[in-house]
């Protein structure tokens, strides 16, 4: 045993003694990084759909620890357990400014899900400036249509009436969801029944990102969408299309070409008919990319890899937050010349009336 110890240890000195290549020890660990990767992308597949996320997100968590970004939840937004919601915020966010809300709403067929797996929204989009709400719904069989978007509704006017206290800017609202999710935002952006019944303005809803989504999928195919949706009638009233207008809020809709989940069409079909309106839509197609990938390429590490997503996600954001402080700064302006104008008439008015009080002008009829 001693003989094996001590050849060992000499193995070792050796090896130490030994040159380093340069960029050997950066090539080992991204070996290790890549093969993580891939037992954590089996792991994902292979595992039971609700408890995958669980991991996905535990694997994130593994990657982003070193981000300091404040969880809060999970926050009732109604009395029913699975109406809950967890909010993400940077620590570093300023104090003295509100950011903006991105509130995700998370798939699962409508029958499954818990928004407590998709903390790695959180943690990706917080510390780029925003304020991240991760909301669940009920599911089936009690979340059968609406109710799915009866509850994305309340939690939007819980987050409208309540996200300035977590840092959160509620005049700026931009809505995400993955595949049944992404169905949620998308009919809160277009039908607008669910907002109003909530009690919410039209304007309440800033943007909208549905990833992998259906919107157009009669017949019903599915045993999911059978029991979600199956007793509607008339049926065409739960599809988004249905709903397609000129001053629906901007809409991006992506999917992968390997999508055969939802099938990649719900998208060119919404996007053609928000087309023909005239509305401000965008559609992204991304090539090898399946149903799952699209979200699990939000979590690290697997952005790393494959960054197409997140990018797309980002650059439609800013670009909304920079749109909506072009209006705020355009609609300060006009109220400034309201009220100037305001000002001014008033003191013509208040002038005319010493002139007349002084003789200098005389009333009308004289």
């Amino acid at each position: 045993m001693g003989k094996h110890r001590a050849s060992w240890k000499r193995w070792v000195r050796d090896l130490e003694k030994k040159p380093k290549e340069p960029g050997g020890c950066c090539l080992f660990q991204m070996i290790f990084v890549l093969a993580l990767t891939i037992l954590a992308y089996n792991l994902y597949h292979w595992l039971w759909p609700d408890l995958r996320h669980h991991v996905l997100d535990k694997t994130d968590l593994a990657f982003t620890f070193y981000k300091d970004v404040e969880e809060r939840g999970p926050i009732a937004y109604g009395k029913d357990e699975a109406q809950k919601l967890y909010i993400y915020r940077s620590a570093d966010a300023p104090e003295d400014s509100a950011q903006p809300v991105l509130l995700f709403i998370h798939g699962g067929g409508w029958h499954d899900g818990d928004p407590a797996a998709y903390g790695f929204v959180g943690r990706n989009f917080a510390p780029k400036g925003f304020v991240v709400v991760d909301v669940g719904y009920r599911l089936l069989p009690e979340g059968k249509y609406p109710a799915m978007l009866t509850d994305s509704a309340a939690a939007l006017k819980w987050a409208s009436q309540n996200i300035g206290k977590y840092g959160g800017d509620p005049d700026r609202i931009y809505l995400m969801g993955h595949s049944a999710g992404a169905y949620n935002v998308v009919m809160l952006g277009l039908d607008r029944r669910w907002t109003r019944r909530a009690g919410l303005p039209d304007d309440t809803i800033d943007a909208v990102i549905g990833l992998a989504g259906p919107y157009d999928f009669l017949p019903l195919d599915t045993e999911n969408a059978k029991d979600a949706f199956g007793k509607v009638r008339p049926l065409a009233a739960t599809q988004p299309i249905r709903f397609a207008r000129k001053d629906a809020p901007p809409m991006l809709l992506m999917t992968g070409d390997k999508d055969e989940t939802v099938e990649p069409e719900n998208a060119q079909t919404l996007f053609n008919a928000l087309g023909a309106k005239g509305a401000d839509a965008r559609h992204v197609v991304f090539r090898g990319m399946d149903h799952s990938q699209i979200l699990m390429t939000l979590a690290q590490p697997f952005e790393y890899f494959d960054p197409r997503t997140q990018t797309q996600v980002l650059e439609f954001l800013r670009e909304q937050v920079k749109q909506s402080a072009r209006e705020r700064i355009r609609a300060q302006r006009q109220a400034r010349e309201l009220q100037a104008t305001g000002e001014d008439a008033r003191a013509d008015a208040a002038a005319a009336q010493g002139a007349q009080a002084s003789g200098d002008i005389q009333p009308a009829g004289r």
